[in-house]
């Protein structure tokens, strides 16, 4: 998983991973903006290891759509924001530059402590889902990658979860992660007004003819 290796679409002679990589200098410099974006879509060559992260990215994305984020689509973007900015900060300290899978990392992290009571299996190994982002760990280890992309994405799952979930139960504490209110005007739904009223020509059946 992850590493200094080649994506598939380079293997098609599409494009060159130096063409995706994060590099300040030719993201400020040269305005090579879409590298702030195409770090974390790096997953590799063809072959297992591409397919396996692919897997768990979509996966734990859709069950956090569809779980804790139902109905909060601009907490949900909000949530990918915060972790890339700060994904990109911390690796830019650790000279990594392909994200990909400390995205995957940081879904699975925030998924699996909200979810403490789901049992997973892993290979035929059945624990509780707090355990499945060191399970995951241990398994780029013994796959003889670098785990410093798994734990950078575990740390920054820990820091979205405690600001998010933890902080505010605490005595004294508050939400410190507000998400900004023009993602919730372009991706939430408008909340209805209880008190508000249909004008007559607007409520159910006002255009069909009167029956006799």
């Amino acid at each position: 998983m992850g590493g200094a290796c080649r994506p598939g679409s380079e293997q098609l002679e599409i494009l060159s991973p130096f063409q995706l990589y994060f590099n300040p200098h030719l993201v400020f410099r040269r305005l090579q903006i879409w590298r702030l974006v195409t770090n974390f879509l790096f997953f590799g060559p063809l072959g297992f290891s591409f397919f396996f992260n692919m897997l768990f990215v979509f996966r734990y994305c859709r069950m956090l759509e569809e779980g804790s984020f139902r109905g909060r689509k601009a907490d949900f973007v909000f949530m990918f924001l915060f972790g890339g900015a700060l994904m990109t900060l911390l690796g830019l300290l650790g000279s990594l530059f392909f994200l990909g899978q400390a995205l995957m990392a940081m879904l699975v992290y925030v998924w699996s402590r909200r979810s403490p009571q789901v049992r997973v299996n892993f290979f035929g190994l059945t624990f509780q889902a707090p355990f499945l982002p060191w399970a995951l760990m241990g398994f780029s280890l013994l796959l003889g990658n670098s785990i410093l992309v798994d734990l950078l994405g575990i740390a920054v799952g820990h820091i979205y979860y405690f600001l998010e979930d933890v902080f505010p139960n605490q005595p004294g504490g508050k939400r410190l992660l507000l998400t900004p209110g023009f993602l919730k005007l372009l991706l939430d739904a408008r909340e209805e007004d209880p008190n508000y009223l249909p004008l007559p020509e607007e409520q159910p059946g006002a255009h069909l003819p009167p029956q006799h």
